[in-house]
């Protein structure tokens, strides 16, 4: 793992994926500036994905690679992309088998698992469903700053699949929750909490190192 005392957070966050446990992660204050509840799709507990419903918008999203997303043949949700962010939704999924009415925590769980151990040749998933793949882009945090990209890059940082499960964070009232209300939530629930911009940062960092490495010192120097 890449560690450094200025990446904390980060770090923080990546255990947490280890373990199938959230994250809270804020967006920059001039975009959505709001939280998601993040984390690792690959082990998710059925803890984490009910605090996600319970505490979230309900809408609950699988983020995957655009590579993943073709794999399972996941159309666009609409051919003209005109929301604000351009948010790539693709149809919604459910799992095939092993699901009931597909919007229990554990269905959600079983969908999530049946989308990330499918292939052309082995589709466990149909359309519609009660989970809501979202496509990354193909250069992460540093082609688009979104919770989609975001989550995903934790859970590269992690070591796991290349895919992560997010869901706004919202208030007891139903608003958005931002500022001190996600750091008031996060220290409720004891869950890290980091930024994308540390996440950019972090990405930048770590390339500015290994250009730096040892062996490309001494091919500079003996060039």
């Amino acid at each position: 793992m890449f560690c450094s005392n200025d990446f904390s957070r980060v770090n923080a966050a990546i255990k947490a994926y280890q373990q199938g446990l959230p994250v809270l992660l804020s967006d920059d204050n001039d975009r959505e500036n709001e939280a998601d509840i993040v984390a690792a799709a690959e082990n998710i507990t059925l803890e984490t994905m009910a605090l996600m419903i319970r505490e979230g918008s309900g809408i609950v999203c699988l983020c995957l690679t655009e590579e993943k997303a073709q794999e399972l043949s996941l159309e666009p949700m609409v051919k003209n992309n005109e929301s604000r962010y351009q948010t790539a939704f693709t149809v919604s999924i459910e799992a095939k088998d092993g699901v009931t009415t597909g919007v229990s925590a554990a269905d959600r769980i079983t969908t999530i698992q049946a989308a990330l151990s499918s292939n052309k040749q082995h589709k466990k998933i149909v359309s519609p469903g009660h989970v809501f793949p979202l496509r990354a882009k193909p250069q992460g945090v540093l082609e688009r700053r979104g919770h989609t990209e975001g989550s995903i890059e934790i859970a590269k940082l992690a070591g796991l699949k290349h895919a992560a499960v997010l869901c706004e964070l919202t208030n007891p009232d139903g608003s958005m929750a931002k500022g001190a209300q996600v750091e008031y939530f996060a220290k409720q629930h004891n869950i890290p909490m980091l930024t994308i911009k540390e996440l950019v940062d972090y990405a930048i960092t770590k390339s500015e190192q290994m250009l730096k490495s040892p062996v490309t010192d001494y091919q500079v120097a003996n060039a």
